[in-house]
């Protein structure tokens, strides 16, 4: 633990107090306490203002004196932009560590052990199987836009991509939209192509084409027919369809997984599918799930791809964050376990800070959260089996720094 996280906790002083009196984020306040960066802009500013607040907390002087001393000592570093001295604001994940360990072991998947479930009182891991109705989905507010954006993309067939991190819970959205068109009687059909060896050229694995698009949609229409072998009758069969389905008062809603793995030319195709009408109105949504190498490409000024760019809401899952307690509590509530009953006050900052990832080469500007759930469950299922092991009652800070 740093000298700051040390000091503050022995003052009683939460992370949460220096959030609300600088308006930092709590992701920022967790890297200046445990890994002293700083921002690179406005660092004064917020020194006075924490200086402030000290005043108000009735503290000696020589108490006041030693948390200034080592809260400064971190502003002089944050305050130098010369390019050796990058290398001495710490970072939560180190150069040697990103290229060899940390980051693809945060990415491993780690299973809660036996010892470690009848430690903490545990019938069964809580991050296995974890989500198996609507009521299991954890909403932050970044949730909550992504569940509204997708059921509005499929009533009013409309064009959306989902983007987030490996982990960040897309795919068990688009699970959840089915099981809520299921539970509300809706007559929406949601038309999954098949990607399981889908890449963006043919040198990696098959690429998603138009046609396969089309006869996914024909498939799910219509199970027994025989599609037709040339392009534009196979194409007209499928628009023919999709207009018979609509005039019976069915919604479609065409969902590609593994959507940054688009050939270009598919990419382009799908608002061509999304012109599909009937008259006026639209006969097919188009929703695209994919990691933030598919934000990349429809942010781009690639003039290629502008017709699908200027069409396309892009909404993007955020890290949990300030949502990391309430997450947890989600979690372990399905046991009927209490949050307390594992984790000390101090470990949430810990696991807040562990998943700050600066690139290598990278500035602390540069850092940013990999707290997301798939991310988050391995690395409490790493404190949990090291705590039981060392047979500690509950996992802090200290436990998780050493994850």
């Amino acid at each position: 633990m740093s000298q700051t996280a040390s000091l503050l906790k022995v003052l009683g002083i939460p992370q949460s107090d220096l959030c609300r009196v600088t308006g930092m984020s709590r992701s920022a306040i967790s890297r200046l306490c445990a890994h002293g960066e700083w921002p690179v802009f406005g660092a004064d500013q917020f020194m006075k203002k924490i200086d402030a607040y000290l005043q108000t907390r009735g503290l000696a002087e020589d108490q006041m004196q030693a948390l200034r001393t080592a809260l400064q000592e971190k502003v002089a570093k944050a305050r130098s932009h010369r390019a050796k001295a990058y290398h001495e604001v710490p970072t939560s994940i180190t150069e040697t560590e990103t290229e060899t360990k940390d980051e693809p072991m945060l990415l491993q998947n780690q299973a809660l052990t036996q010892e470690a479930r009848q430690h903490f009182g545990l019938p069964r891991s809580p991050f296995v199987d974890d989500v198996q109705s609507p009521d299991d989905v954890f909403q932050t507010p970044s949730v909550r836009y992504v569940r509204a954006a997708l059921m509005d993309c499929a009533n009013n067939h409309g064009f959306l991509a989902v983007v987030g991190e490996s982990g960040a819970g897309k795919t068990t959205l688009s699970e959840d939209l089915e099981e809520r068109i299921k539970a509300g009687n809706r007559d929406i059909l949601v038309i999954r192509p098949y990607v399981l060896a889908m890449e963006s050229n043919d040198q990696k694995g098959k690429t998603l084409k138009s046609s396969h698009i089309a006869e996914a949609i024909a498939y799910a229409l219509d199970p027994q027919l025989k599609v037709k072998s040339s392009p534009q009758a196979r194409f007209q069969q499928v628009h023919d369809l999709l207009k018979a389905s609509c005039r019976a008062g069915r919604r479609h809603l065409l969902v590609v997984e593994e959507a940054h793995c688009l050939p270009l030319a598919t990419l382009k195709h799908l608002k061509r599918f999304l012109e599909l009408k009937d008259g006026m109105k639209r006969l097919l949504g188009v929703g695209l799930i994919g990691q933030p190498e598919l934000r990349d490409r429809l942010g781009s000024q690639n003039a290629e791809v502008r017709e699908v760019m200027q069409r396309c809401e892009v909404v993007e899952l955020q890290p949990l964050d300030n949502d990391l307690e309430a997450y947890l509590t989600h979690k372990f509530a399905r046991f009927e376990l209490k949050l307390a009953d594992v984790f000390t006050p101090d470990a949430f900052d810990a696991i807040r800070a562990r998943l700050i990832y600066t690139p290598r080469g990278g500035k602390p500007s540069d850092a940013r959260s990999l707290c997301y759930p798939l991310v988050v469950n391995n690395l409490v299922c790493r404190a949990m089996n090291a705590a039981s092991k060392a047979g500690w009652p509950q996992v802090d800070a200290q436990v998780v720094a050493g994850c």
